[in-house]
């Protein structure tokens, strides 16, 4: 139901209203609020990191052994599956994605913080290969303060997984959500709480990101930021990282290549297409929204593509039946459709969508249908930019090297799609596609074991992965003197 209650936001432990602006969270299938809540503030941002900086120098977290840290995040595992529709249900109005959806973004929130908690409690140090009368050690510390800068396209698996590691690694977080979907990092942040974490060691603070994001951003305690988002916003970050000599990850944009062999299984690759650029409604970052079919199969594959396209129902994201739900906002659905448009005008030709459906179910949402175009070239404005909606750009090649040549002519660089049923020619393209993740006959499967990350515009660094808690630590190098006698240059 729709509430109106002005909610509190967690600053280093302490939850009260913000001391930004007001403004309201609204359901992206109907409009109305879901909930009305005071940004932070450029003051709450000061007391936040100070509060994280003493809790890291005081509360004990970064001291705890490695296992006493697991628990408290196996703890934040348990509560998250024991809320687990609770969470599903808040995210689906916090974002407008499809019930089923948000209940598996729910379920992998909950499997990052036990996978940490294991990777943190059985992390190894090395003692390296001595060069002398002494024993070396490489060991690991926690950096201190580090930030979370998160997305509003999947909030709580984002938050969880910069959350999870930061913590295991011993840090204090301040995590900035996206403003219109803040919701789901202060439902972590409560868990946090309730689960032992020492007040203090996270603080979620929602608003702009120019301005709260900016401040956390600059502020000169904060060691790390971890960011998803858009390539420009990245580049700030990184900008304003090298002039403190801070560590960074970004991940940011994609233009994802998807391609379609002549001896792929038709079946698998229809279904594997539609779910790599259609689901979540397209606003992914590794949606595969450059298609390239061989030449010999396009017409027969586009058919089937289309059919399927037209057949996914668009609709209210609490039916279990619903594979599409709205667009985050009014605003971005015009700008899917403005790309559309541009599309049209350079001499795509629609194939499917293109439209917002029609009905009253539709007409307060910002719902728009899964759209399929053809006719462009690879250097044409919408196989070039992001924009990160239902919109599939279809095009056939000739051969492997007209195949490679158009795929890897992008400034983005994260993900790949490749459908096939020869394993040889698989690992040739798998290989020669430049991109950080590459799916062979699957798409957009994820698993928290298996480092993500992207090239080129596509961002800097991995997350995920057991040694993922590594990007929120420090390397530190101890020597052990085992010489007898005393250094022979001092006598």
């Amino acid at each position: 139901m729709t509430t109106t209650e002005l909610r509190p936001i967690c600053i280093a432990g302490n939850w009260r209203l913000g001391g930004g602006v007001q403004y309201d969270t609204c359901y992206p299938a109907t409009g109305e609020v879901v909930a009305t809540l005071n940004a932070a503030s450029v003051g709450d941002v000061e007391e936040a990191i100070q509060g994280a900086h003493k809790a890291y120098l005081e509360s004990g977290w970064a001291q705890r052994k490695p296992h006493e840290r697991a628990a408290v995040l196996y703890r934040i595992a348990q509560l998250i599956r024991e809320r687990s529709e609770e969470l599903a249900q808040l995210q689906r109005r916090d974002n407008g994605k499809p019930i089923n959806e948000t209940r598996a973004l729910v379920a992998s929130a909950a499997g990052t913080f036990q996978f940490f908690a294991s990777a943190c409690e059985t992390l190894e140090e090395t003692i390296t290969p001595p060069r002398g009368d002494y024993m070396t050690m490489s060991i690991y510390e926690a950096m201190g303060v580090v930030a979370a800068i998160t997305p509003w396209n999947s909030p709580i698996a984002s938050e969880a997984q910069k959350i999870a590691p930061a913590l295991a690694g011993g840090n204090a977080v301040v995590v900035k959500p996206a403003e219109i979907t803040p919701l789901m990092g202060l439902e972590l942040a409560r868990i946090c709480d309730e689960a032992g974490l020492p007040k203090g060691n996270i603080s979620v603070l929602p608003g702009k990101g120019s301005v709260i994001g900016d401040a956390i951003t600059r502020h000169p305690l904060i060691r790390r930021v971890s960011f998803t988002g858009g390539t420009s916003v990245g580049r700030h970050i990184a900008q304003i990282a090298a002039e403190k000599l801070m560590s960074v990850s970004l991940e940011l944009g994609g233009k994802s290549p998807t391609v379609v062999l002549e001896d792929a299984d038709l079946d698998h690759a229809v279904a594997g297409v539609m779910y790599g650029i259609f689901s979540s409604s397209g606003e992914s970052c590794i949606a595969g929204s450059r298609l390239f079919v061989a030449r010999s199969i396009y017409k027969e594959f586009m058919d089937r593509l289309v059919k399927g396209a037209q057949s996914l129902r668009v609709g209210d994201p609490s039916d279990t039946a619903t594979q599409m739900g709205p667009l985050i906002s009014q605003s971005h659905r015009a700008s899917v459709e403005h790309y559309v448009k541009i599309g049209l005008d350079e001499g795509g030709q629609l194939r499917a969508g293109g439209s917002r459906p029609k009905g009253t179910l539709y007409d307060k949402g910002s719902f728009y249908l899964p759209t399929i175009i053809e006719g462009l070239k690879n250097s044409d404005t919408i196989c070039q930019e992001e924009i990160f909606g239902p919109v599939l750009v279809a095009m056939p090649f000739d051969g492997m090297d007209d195949l490679i040549a158009q795929a890897n002519d992008s400034v983005y660089a994260l993900a790949a799609g490749i459908w096939t049923r020869d394993y040889k020619k698989a690992w040739h393209l798998a290989r020669a596609l430049k991109a950080g993740n590459v799916w062979i006959n699957t798409y957009k499967q994820f698993s928290i074991s298996t480092p993500f990350g992207g090239w080129r515009d596509s961002g800097l660094g991995r997350e995920k992965g057991r040694l993922g808690i590594l990007q929120y630590m420090e390397q530190k190098a101890v020597y052990w003197g085992m010489n007898e006698k005393p250094l022979p240059w001092a006598n």
